[in-house]
């Protein structure tokens, strides 16, 4: 597949007092494409979510990425280090469920609304703090197809309190693909297996993949932790994942 040529911007959705920044990528060729949602690391919309977005507009798609910690730390991004991790960490503990599908829904009614966008179904993406977030995310009625990574602790929390996220499997209307590394420590196998066993319960389309000696961030290209095998096998699912929105 030749990638296309794309256009990037950065973007405020605006409701109710609230003002989220996103960052947009969209093909320069103008036609029809279908609209998918990129949610951030604890890291904020930094290079690497911005290279993903940037990656899913060059396959034909018009892809946004919202600051999912607008509320808390407007225009926060950061890198990896320890320190890093903990101020993203905390940032991530102060999120609400409510909200955030608010936020995430703020951006597809954004999409929604430009001409070269289709209406009938949105794709979502998420990695860690967001691989979590793309699970709360894949409930709402217009994502059709959602992909998790790494997602960690949706069987035993959700943002903000109550009842851990996995609970609401039920509510998913679409696909879900969820990617794991065996040696991810935060996502004890366990878990992984209860996430599969509630897909399967309630009839979710869906696949789960396991990727041996792959740790937490293995999709990074920008971490220590990044697995360039398990990484390129996981992007070929998300394409053919996504290719239902075409």
């Amino acid at each position: 597949m030749t990638e296309q040529a794309i256009i990037t911007t950065t973007v405020n959705l605006l409701q109710d007092n609230i003002q989220v920044s996103a960052y947009l990528a969209e093909p320069k060729e103008s036609g029809f494409y279908p609209g998918v949602v990129v949610l951030q690391e604890i890291f904020g919309v930094n290079v690497h979510i911005r290279e993903v977005t940037e990656q899913i507009a060059k396959l034909g798609y018009v892809a946004i990425a919202p600051a999912l910690f607008q509320r808390i730390a407007p225009g926060f991004e950061t890198g990896y280090t320890p320190e890093d991790i903990e101020t993203g960490r905390g940032y991530a503990m102060q999120t609400q469920a409510s909200e955030l599908l608010s936020d995430i829904q703020l951006a597809i009614d954004y999409l929604k609304n430009l001409p070269q966008v289709k209406k009938d179904g949105f794709g979502c993406i998420g990695f860690c703090f967001g691989g979590h977030v793309a699970y709360l995310a894949a409930t709402l009625p217009d994502i059709k197809a959602t992909a998790s990574f790494y997602g960690a602790g949706i069987t035993t929390r959700t943002p903000g309190g109550g009842a851990p996220t996995v609970t609401r499997t039920r509510e998913i209307p679409g696909t879900l693909y969820a990617f794991f590394g065996t040696e991810d420590a935060s996502i004890p196998r366990e878990q992984v297996d209860e996430i599969e066993a509630e897909l399967e319960k309630y009839k979710i389309p869906h696949r789960v993949f396991r990727y041996d000696g792959a740790d937490h961030g293995f999709f990074c290209d920008h971490r220590a932790s990044y697995n360039p095998k398990a990484a390129a096998d996981a992007w070929e699912q998300v394409k053919q994942l996504f290719s239902q929105l075409n």
